[in-house]
């Protein structure tokens, strides 16, 4: 039986914490105290539907964000087309 891990180095995962917030990144690593994401977007509510925003105003956008276990209720490889949408908000190419 293969067993496949729910995601790897550089995929596009949604985490959801204590506070409600619920934040797409790329994941970079984790270890029995953090999880580590890289250009975190949150999502929120617009006219046109679910969108995407900054996470934190005031770190660069790149920079990794490293997330106390504590406060994470899930982890989730985010869905395909939530992803194509991180994707277009992050680096501009238009994912098919």
């Amino acid at each position: 039986m293969l067993i496949e891990a729910p995601y790897k180095k550089h995929d596009t995962i949604t985490v959801k914490i204590t506070s409600g917030d619920e934040i797409v990144g790329r994941f970079v690593e984790e270890n029995d105290t953090t999880l580590t994401i890289q250009k975190p977007l949150a999502l929120m509510a617009t006219q046109q539907g679910i969108g995407l925003g900054p996470y934190a105003f005031t770190v660069p956008q790149g920079a990794d964000i490293k997330l106390n276990k504590h406060s994470i209720l899930f982890v989730a490889k985010t869905d395909t087309e939530m992803a194509k949408q991180y994707i277009t908000s992050t680096t501009g190419v238009q994912m098919v």
